[in-house]
């Protein structure tokens, strides 16, 4: 029998051989590179604005929330946020999370059940299947976007509730979801519908999300999830949908119920992006410009949010040619197992709203120069 210390071992091993270890190293302060690697998407998390709001609630507030919500933790900045929240997206009402792994976790965990069987594109992000794991429901997995299996299974159940589950854009495969057709085919199915805005919200739908642009904000049937660490520049989490979803989860919701709230500087800074994306509808333009010129520069497709996927293969070679680009100047995010499966690694290029045009062409050149010959003729037939 080996020792925890033996199998830690042997799992590092593992990891190396595979490509796939990971490291959490601090930036180096003062070296200039060129970030494409961030969910910075609108380029607010250095904005002034969101800075001197956070700055102000520190000072009204403190550093931190003190308590959870349903005790002492909820303060008049995390309403500014929730109806901020919902003056972008046109929800009727939102509650903030600490995160928004813990607004999936939240969510799913508080309307499943024996009796709530929960349905999930196979494609979902990692706290949605945390969630559904821990929802004590049961659990089907269906093809990405197939929207026949969907109805079968559906048409199948014998619970009385159903839960779909899915995302507004899919970062890793740079897709979007059908929102329209699947919202019909919940409601006509009695199923509630899910939809992780994390890629969507700043992005899609003039900044507004991909929902309200498929004209379902405020519909019964469905509800949101977000981050406030993407293109708002922030951090924490929300669910978006009805009153009485919001009243069940303040009530339900272990991740709400029994963590520390959203720290006030967080709150304030989040609140104020949803302004700023409210007014400036060119910043969210301008991340769909980039993003076709890191397309094009690639010879790719252009996906449908900030995220552009750059098909790799091999986990070695996606890191390796991360690590190439560090060197010259350029981080690239790397998309590798476990985020996906072995054999369809991709380099995880981000448009955000502030860099120039140029900056995008050479750092795609520069992309480009690292290929192989046989890499480069792929890329060129993609």
């Amino acid at each position: 029998m080996g020792s925890m210390q033996d199998w830690l071992a042997a799992q590092a091993r593992v990891r190396r051989r595979r490509g796939v270890l990971r490291q959490a190293i601090p930036r180096t302060a003062g070296r200039a590179v060129l970030d494409l690697a961030s969910n910075d998407y609108l380029g607010l998390a250095a904005d002034p604005r969101l800075q001197a709001a956070g700055i102000a609630a520190v000072e009204r507030y403190g550093t931190g929330a003190r308590a959870s919500r349903v005790v002492t933790g909820t303060q008049p900045v995390h309403e500014e946020l929730e109806a901020a929240l919902c003056a972008l997206t046109g929800q009727p009402a939102a509650l903030a999370f600490s995160s928004g792994y813990t607004a999936n976790l939240g969510i799913l965990t508080a309307l499943g059940g024996p009796g709530t069987l929960i349905l999930a594109d196979e494609h979902i992000h990692a706290s949605l299947i945390d969630a559904a794991r821990l929802s004590r429901s049961p659990v089907g997995m269906f093809p990405h976007a197939d929207l026949d299996t969907l109805a079968k299974l559906l048409a199948a159940r014998t619970q009385p509730r159903a839960v779909v589950v899915i995302e507004s854009i899919y970062s890793v495969l740079g897709d979007a979801a059908d929102l329209a057709a699947t919202a019909a085919l919940c409601a006509g199915h009695d199923a509630l519908l899910v939809v992780d805005e994390a890629h969507g919200i700043g992005v899609a739908g003039a900044g507004r999300g991909a929902v309200h642009a498929a004209g379902l904000a405020g519909a019964g049937h469905v509800a949101v999830t977000a981050t406030l660490s993407k293109a708002l520049g922030a951090q924490g989490g929300a669910v978006l949908g009805s009153a009485a979803l919001r009243e069940h989860l303040v009530n339900t919701a272990r991740t709400f119920i029994f963590d520390t709230g959203l720290a006030p500087c967080s709150a304030a800074a989040a609140a104020e992006a949803c302004r700023i994306i409210a007014a400036e509808p060119d910043r969210v333009a301008a991340v769909g410009r980039n993003a076709a010129l890191l397309a094009a520069g690639c010879g790719i497709e252009q996906a449908a949010g900030a995220v552009q996927p750059v098909p790799v293969g091999p986990a070695q070679r996606a890191a390796e040619l991360a690590a190439r680009l560090e060197e010259a100047g350029v981080l690239a995010g790397c998309f590798r197992p476990p985020s996906v499966p072995d054999g369809i690694s991709r380099l995880r290029l981000t448009a955000r709203a502030d860099l120039a045009p140029e900056q995008l062409r050479w750092a795609t050149g520069l992309l480009r120069s690292l290929l192989s010959p046989t890499e480069a003729a792929a890329w060129a037939t993609t």
